[in-house]
């Protein structure tokens, strides 16, 4: 019973941790900072939910995180210049639409003529300049899927910079899941460390009250 009382604890701390962190990113990015692709490139993020204004995204040198015809999400190289060899800038996409251009060219065209159109009709598509809004992917987690992912797109020969930033589009801070998180985790904790033990009466004392 005890070490049940232990684990519940431990749940309710990393509850707890889980959403004031949640709650402290929601506070310190409440819009998201606007920011050149240049800036970036040189100087950084100024935080941790951006808006990254005119960079080139490059679907030629996208890469699948699953490595299969069936898609989760690309690694688009977002890059100052076109013709930009070293990428600074990773962005994880869930965009149904770059999913399926980058399924229909590679997956789909069979012949050289059937690629050259496919091209012409979306070449534009592929070397766009365009602006990107998401988070940073940050945290313990994320930084031993950043290797990963790391580790895969060197596999693919990209020129990757040491310090390359990896940018989740459409993403936006976690509000009410820090809120739900950190309720569960206090009430948790307040229903575990004030539960009283009830003690049972030992048999034969009953009734042990003066006649």
């Amino acid at each position: 019973m005890r070490r049940f009382r232990y684990t519940l604890i431990a749940v309710c701390l990393v509850l707890l941790f889980l959403g004031v962190s949640d709650l402290i990113l929601w506070f310190n990015n409440q819009t998201p900072q606007p920011v050149s692709i240049e800036k970036l490139e040189q100087v950084g993020a100024p935080g941790e939910w951006l808006d990254v204004k005119a960079g080139y995204q490059d679907l030629d040198r996208a890469i699948s995180t699953s490595g299969s015809l069936e898609m989760e999400a690309l690694l688009v190289p977002l890059v100052a210049h076109p013709d930009q060899e070293q990428i600074h800038v990773l962005v994880e996409t869930r965009d149904p639409h770059k999913l399926k251009l980058f399924q229909d060219y590679h997956f789909f065209t069979d012949t050289l003529p059937e690629k050259r159109e496919f091209r012409r009709k979306h070449g534009a598509e592929f070397k766009g300049q365009r602006n990107i809004t998401g988070m940073l992917v940050a945290g313990l987690i994320a930084r031993g899927n950043q290797q990963k992912l790391i580790k895969l797109a060197k596999e693919t020969d990209l020129n990757i910079a040491d310090d390359v930033i990896f940018l989740s589009e459409g993403k936006e801070p976690e509000k009410w899941r820090g809120v739900f998180f950190t309720l569960v985790g206090l009430l948790g904790l307040f229903k575990v460390l004030t539960h009283k033990k009830v003690i049972p009466p030992v048999a034969g004392t009953e009734d042990q009250t003066p006649g």
